[in-house]
């Protein structure tokens, strides 16, 4: 089902193409019997750190309007969600209603990953939940979901400190959020511009670079 405003097209593929092009995926081990992604939980390994356990639920709320996770094949998005931002091209959520606005990229759970896009994407967010609630998810709701969220938390002025926000992603999340470690350094050493470029994009009204 296409969102109400025109968006990123997918091209036509093969069923496991970018699945099998994502060195970085997981194998989340979601119990398919639950379609609600407030429901399904990960059963599933972190790739960094200590193999740290994930249990979570697929969607979790961090801050008013804004929720960001997962996904695994059968999930269904919930109805209240308005705006989606996918980090995550090889499975999507099947729609029930219409969304106002869908955006798309492609990223790696990956070390040499770069980051040029996270100003835009982080100003995209904030845009659309002073409208309405918006759903940010990458493919385990550790790494790049979790990069979008702390840049739009810290552009918002909703935490003091890099710091503050990385403990409430993972306060409502997870502890394993940002366990990439570049990601983690990216949001404690280069927040500051990040935030700057943010307001930048949002003074300019620029668009979010889509794929």
């Amino acid at each position: 089902m296409s969102s109400r405003y025109a968006s990123n097209p997918r091209p036509p593929r093969g069923p496991h193409e970018e699945k099998l092009a994502d060195p970085t995926a997981y194998n989340l081990g979601g119990d398919s019997r639950y379609t609600d992604p407030r429901e399904r939980r990960l059963n599933a390994q972190a790739n960094y750190g200590d193999g740290h356990l994930l249990r979570m639920p697929f969607m979790t709320q961090v801050a008013e309007n804004l929720w960001h996770g997962g996904v695994e094949a059968g999930l269904v998005l919930p109805e209240f969600v308005q705006y989606k931002l996918s980090i995550y091209r090889a499975e999507e959520y099947e729609l029930t209603h219409e969304l106002v606005e869908s955006r798309t990229v492609t990223m790696f759970d990956s070390l040499e990953q770069e980051m040029d896009e996270i100003p835009a994407l982080a100003a995209w967010v904030n845009e659309r939940r002073a409208l309405g609630p918006v759903f940010v998810h990458c493919q385990a709701g550790l790494n790049w979901s979790s990069l979008v969220v702390a840049a739009a938390l810290i552009a918002a002025g909703e935490v003091a400190t890099e710091q503050e926000a990385i403990d409430l992603i993972r306060a409502k999340r997870d502890a394993a959020c940002l366990c990439n470690p570049r990601f983690e350094a990216w949001v404690r050493d280069e927040a500051v511009a990040a935030v700057a470029a943010v307001a930048a994009y949002s003074a300019a009204g620029s668009s979010m670079p889509v794929e």
